[in-house]
């Protein structure tokens, strides 16, 4: 089984409880209603990357998914964190590409000082 088809989406949640923020981030990337199976990080050769409404539509709930997640999570209120998937794709799209993924759980971000 090689996908054709693949889309991005992003999603946040929050809440005092891990598996509810997670829950909650799901349901905000659209991803919820399907049976998220986590997977290493080739991009199919001919894999074609299309919107997260086309991808949408293409899927069942209930239906198993294949996807690269990154996620990051803190129970420090104000900690920054930051959860990200990069693309690298050949020129060549008839060799495999890579998902990469990445995520940074005690960020710290560059303040600005306003005087």
């Amino acid at each position: 089984m090689v996908p054709k088809f693949s889309f991005l989406t992003k999603g946040k949640g929050v809440s005092k409880e891990k598996l509810t923020s997670f829950e909650m981030a799901l349901r905000d990337s659209g991803i919820a209603e399907f049976n998220l199976v986590k997977v290493s990080s080739i991009m199919p050769p001919f894999c074609k990357i299309i919107s997260k409404k086309e991808g949408l539509k293409k899927l069942s709930p209930g239906q198993i998914v294949y996807v690269v997640l990154s996620e990051s999570a803190t129970n420090e209120h104000g900690r920054k964190v930051a959860a990200s998937v990069g693309i690298a794709m050949p020129a060549d799209r008839s060799q495999h590409g890579y998902l990469s993924a990445v995520s940074y759980t005690h960020l710290t971000l560059p303040t600005k000082r306003i005087v």
